[in-house]
């Protein structure tokens, strides 16, 4: 009896430690795909800008979820040197409607859609005072409250700076007169071999016809001779 129930009692700890190994698979993947496809927000491959005071600029957001969303909060919060002021914010209750924005600072104006997963803004007639650091922010309630934030930084200026092109042109033009170069050289090299297969050309003519002339006086002294050598009857 002792045996059996030995026999018993490990095949329920294998039992029960297979059932943990196919647990912990489960929620390692489950933990693996919410991670790969999780909320992301993005102000693009750019993460800055220089504008000129008193101009308008956009402050670029979107947001991506492979699994899609549910009542997604996103806000906009501008970073004053520590102290965070929020600039607008909004609900969106499922994909392809528009949410609600409420909207914090009198410049601001939200352009952004969720039919294409985005919630830019507009900021109007900057100054000075706006240079710094935009925080994009959401939070997907589908995904267990999983939030993500982003950071455009705005640089003001009093002119936009002159982009020097002088070593573009330099490079531009070393480039195009190597390359002339290269065509002109081509073009002699074609004539020069033209020329010479013309010399070449002519010279076996020459040689053709010379040939042909010595056969011929060859020809009319031989038979001068075999004249000249014949006895008279």
């Amino acid at each position: 009896m002792a045996s059996v129930d030995s026999a018993g009692s490990s095949v329920s700890g294998r039992l029960r430690s297979g059932d943990l190994l196919h647990a912990g698979l489960a929620v390692a993947l489950l933990l693996g795909v919410w991670s790969v496809g999780g909320l992301e927000v993005s102000t693009g491959k750019v993460s800055s800008i220089e504008a000129m005071n008193g101009s308008t600029v956009l402050l670029p957001c979107t947001y991506s979820s492979c699994i899609g969303i549910k009542n997604l909060y996103f806000n906009w919060h501008y970073n004053d040197n520590g102290t965070m002021f929020k600039l607008c914010e909004a609900a969106i209750p499922m994909e392809g409607v528009e949410p609600r924005v409420n909207v914090y600072h009198e410049r601001v104006e939200f352009v952004g859609s969720s039919k294409s997963n985005n919630i830019s803004i507009l900021l109007w007639n900057i100054t000075f005072e706006d240079q710094g650091d935009y925080i994009c922010f959401a939070r997907n309630p589908k995904e267990k409250n999983r939030n993500h934030s982003a950071t455009f930084t705005l640089i003001v200026v009093d002119q936009m700076k002159e982009v020097d092109n002088t070593l573009t042109v330099i490079i531009v033009s070393v480039l195009g007169g190597v390359i002339g170069l290269v065509i002109i050289v081509m073009v002699i090299k074609a004539l020069v071999v033209h020329f010479l297969l013309k010399d070449d050309e002519k010279n076996k003519e020459c040689l053709v016809s010379s040939s042909g002339n010595d056969n011929t006086e060859n020809g009319l002294s031989g038979a001068k001779a075999d004249n000249k050598g014949t006895p008279k009857a």
